[in-house]
């Protein structure tokens, strides 16, 4: 059990380290046991002096999940919304990402499964390479798109 002033030089610290959301937050001090009105002026706190800020973390998160994990854009969706991100924050921050930059990491994915999968026909291995990527979390026209082309384009 933590009390207030603890629980807010706890998360000013963790929040200066790096990027967190606001559920996560309430999630700690939950955990922490702190009263909900020491919670709510913790929360008031970080978000007025910029400690916490649900849109910059939804950026950060997206860039770092398309850049370094390959996600696509229904896994991020389903990650940001088990942290409680908004839908509209959500949304806003997925539409201004170019579809040509699920393919720039979409394209090499898929090469490199290509190379390592097993399949007695075309057919298998279009259905193996599908399955892949959407387990990744990319949607099925940008798939195609990659797949289809992928005999023209050097992968």
């Amino acid at each position: 059990m933590k009390t207030e002033q603890e629980a807010l030089a706890t998360l000013t610290a963790l929040c200066a380290r790096g990027e967190h959301c606001s559920q996560e937050m309430l999630d700690k001090m939950a955990r922490w046991e702190v009263e909900q009105t020491a919670q709510a002026r913790v929360m008031e706190y970080l978000t007025q002096h910029k400690y916490i800020d649900d849109e910059r973390f939804t950026r950060a998160f997206v860039n770092d999940k398309i850049k370094y994990n390959k996600w696509g854009r229904r896994k991020i969706e389903q990650a940001l919304w088990a942290k409680r991100i908004p839908q509209e924050t959500m949304n806003s921050v997925l539409n201004e990402i170019d579809n040509s930059e699920y393919l720039s990491v979409l394209r090499p994915l898929l090469a490199a499964k290509r190379r390592s999968i097993k399949a007695a026909n075309a057919y298998e291995e279009k259905v193996k390479l599908m399955r892949f990527a959407l387990s990744r979390g990319f949607t099925p026209d940008l798939i195609y798109q990659c797949i289809d082309g992928a005999e023209e384009i050097p992968l």
